[in-house]
């Protein structure tokens, strides 16, 4: 097995020096990156770093979108024998400042959309000295650099026998257990952990991603998650480039949402075989699929339901998918598939084989919509810590609801709650061990001991194990819900069915904390419950329209309970027994939602201290509260 990711990208390069491993938009055309090509860029960046006094250890940041640079410069590091410490492009500067300075970063690389944050905070960080322009700056000040500067000093480098040798030198004294990178956590509880991650944890992960996928040099994929995130980090960059694969990079726009825009237009330009995929961009795509259909009348939307219902009953849990009687609707679905499902993954460029979903809980609804139109999600499970990929579904193997099967050589236990290890079947906390666990916590030796015991990493999560192998998580422990009986259930299969299967109703997070019930929050589709209160005769600018918009928002939630359509779902305790309207969405600009577009539950329990201490109270216990009106106000201006 390899042991370093300097040794993973020698050999692709060796072996796939003309494939193309990267693609980006430059000038409004995507340009070609061979294996070779970007090899010897990274060899000048490294010589760069090198002749600027980047010695072995020492920390590097890299705050910037998808780009080649950001993989050349990764690679740079490594050969430099220094420590990347990845940025999310969505940090404001009082977080990047904490995370250069919890690293003690000598310097930082940085876009052009970042070098503003990095300049905010350059004078409190006394070991940061330099600030690297990726994109061109005029009159660089002493403290700022040109990266192709550090190119043309690495280039002139190269020519020195001695300084190629030192490089040579360099190279060969990266071990296994040397850290490649520290990338911090979301810091949703207290200050982030820095992950230390090595060379070996890279290196192994793939080759153990790899027991489950199957990637060939002739893929591409186009990465639409951030590159600092370990999922797309490993699962994209590494497990691409060792298969000789090729990797496109997001047009960046100049605004968020204009990135966001470019998505559809840069899959119909580079056709991806395989994309990386979150459950909010799997849920944004299934809305603008439907949406597409309902555009084109009622017959058809009758009909692609109706598709649809034959490809669930043929697919049936995933790992049973044509077999018995399925096998007779096989010819009934060849028809559909044609005149509808392939229209659909023309859209997408129409190379799809599969999605890889990680980042959160996907919920079963989607999986089995995606499998349906012939573009499955295959939903993983993995952390940070576990560089990150535990588990993944696989065309071969795939079970709906599921986080699919282990990856090879890597060791797995359910424990309980003293840490013994339960049976097949049997809930509890998932405990693993193998070349893919963390070194530790930078710095934290205390949060390394509690996480990381003999050698075991507890991951925090409860899940189990079924009888066909398959693993299924059922939620972060911090996340469940906790009864004042002390039982437990976690939330999330009940928030995401809420959301995916209601309309009106955008965002849901459930909170029991030993409370002798549970309740809700709520963030409505405003616009489509304000057209359903004037469908009912009311408007929601009065209060009789409020009440209306109240009760609607009620019957959403009891479709849940007793004599509901989902009646059966969950169980009843577990449902909000009364719930509020907030007056504000979970954005990442109030910190309620993380990169990854998950909830951060701490942040959103201590935002709405005031609407939570209210939703216990005598007053809220039923719907139709102040709260709850005011609410509808707020979100009516």
């Amino acid at each position: 097995m390899m042991k370093t990711v300097i040794e993973l990208f020698e050999k692709s390069v060796k072996k796939y020096a003309n494939n193309v491993l990267l693609q980006e938009k430059q000038d409004g055309v995507y340009q070609s990156f061979p294996y070779q090509q970007v090899y010897d860029e990274v060899q000048k960046v490294a010589a760069g770093l090198i002749a600027l006094g980047i010695k072995k250890g020492d920390r590097i940041g890299l705050l910037a979108e998808g780009r080649v640079d950001w993989l050349v410069s990764e690679l740079a590091m490594f050969y430099a024998g220094a420590i990347n410490v990845p940025l999310s492009i969505k940090l404001e500067a009082s977080e990047v400042a904490f995370r250069l300075k919890h690293s003690g970063a000598k310097m930082v690389l940085a876009s052009w959309t970042q070098t503003d944050k990095c300049e905010q905070v350059f004078d409190s960080l006394h070991e940061l000295q330099q600030i690297v322009y990726l994109d061109a700056i005029e009159n660089p000040q002493k403290h700022q650099l040109k990266f192709d500067e550090i190119k043309k000093t690495g280039e002139q480098a190269l020519k020195d026998d001695r300084k190629r040798q030192q490089l040579e030198d360099l190279k060969q004294s990266i071990k296994p257990d040397d850290v490649a990178n520290i990338s911090y956590t979301s810091g949703t509880t207290a200050d982030p952990k820095g992950i230390m991650l090595t060379q070996q944890n890279y290196a192994v992960n793939v080759v153990q991603a790899n027991s489950l996928m199957s990637i060939t040099e002739n893929h591409k994929t186009l990465t639409i998650l951030p590159w600092d995130h370990s999922f797309a980090h490993t699962a994209c960059l590494y497990c691409f480039m060792y298969n000789g694969a090729s990797i496109a990079c997001q047009e960046i726009g100049k605004t968020p949402l204009e990135t966001l825009k470019n998505i559809p237009k840069n899959i119909n330009e580079i056709k991806p075989h395989i994309m990386m995929s979150v459950p909010a961009f799997s849920k944004a795509f299934r809305k603008n699929i439907e949406a597409g259909i309902k555009a084109k009348g009622k017959t058809t939307e009758r009909l692609f339901n109706f598709a649809l219902n034959i490809a669930y009953a043929y697919n049936g849990t995933g790992n049973n998918k044509g077999q018995g009687s399925k096998m007779l609707l096989k010819p009934l679905l060849n028809i559909f598939d044609k005149i509808l499902f392939s229209k659909i993954r023309a859209n997408f460029g129409g190379n799809i084989e599969f999605f890889i979903g990680g980042g959160a809980l996907l919920d079963i609804e989607l999986q089995r919509f995606f499998a349906a139109i012939g573009m499955p999600v295959m939903q993983g499970y993995g952390l940070s810590e576990a560089s990150p990929v535990i588990s993944s579904n696989a065309l071969h193997a795939v079970k709906f609801g599921s986080s699919g099967k282990l990856v090879k050589y890597m060791d797995i236990k359910i424990c309980d709650n003293d840490g013994d290890e339960l049976p097949i079947g049997q809930k509890g906390e998932i405990v693993i061990k193998g070349g893919n666990v963390m070194l530790g916590y930078w710095n934290n030796p205390t949060s390394t001991k509690e996480t990381i015991k003999d050698g075991w990493l507890y991951t925090g999560d409860m899940g189990y194990i079924d009888k066909d192998g398959f693993l299924f998580v059922l939620g972060r422990f911090k996340s469940l819900l906790i009864g004042n009986d002390g039982e437990k259930f976690s939330p999330e299969g009940i928030e995401e069915a809420i959301v995916d299967q209601s309309k009106l109703i955008d965002q849901c997070m459930l909170y029991n904390n030993q409370n002798p019930y549970t309740v809700g929050f709520i963030v409505p589709n405003f616009k489509l419950l304000k057209e359903e209160v004037k469908s009912q005769g009311a408007n929601i600018d009065e209060e009789t329209g409020q009440k209306v918009a109240i009760d609607i928002l009620s019957s959403e939630i009891n479709e849940y309970k007793a004599g509901g359509k989902y009646e059966g779902q969950f169980p009843e305790r577990w449902l909000p027994a009364t719930f509020l309207v907030l007056p504000e969405a979970f954005t990442e600009e109030n910190k309620l939602i993380n990169s990854t577009m998950k909830m951060v539950r701490g942040k959103i329990v201590e935002y709405f201290a005031e609407e939570l201490e209210y939703i216990y109270t005598p007053e809220a216990k039923k719907p139709h509260n102040n709260q709850n009106y005011k609410a509808l106000k707020i979100l009516n201006k």
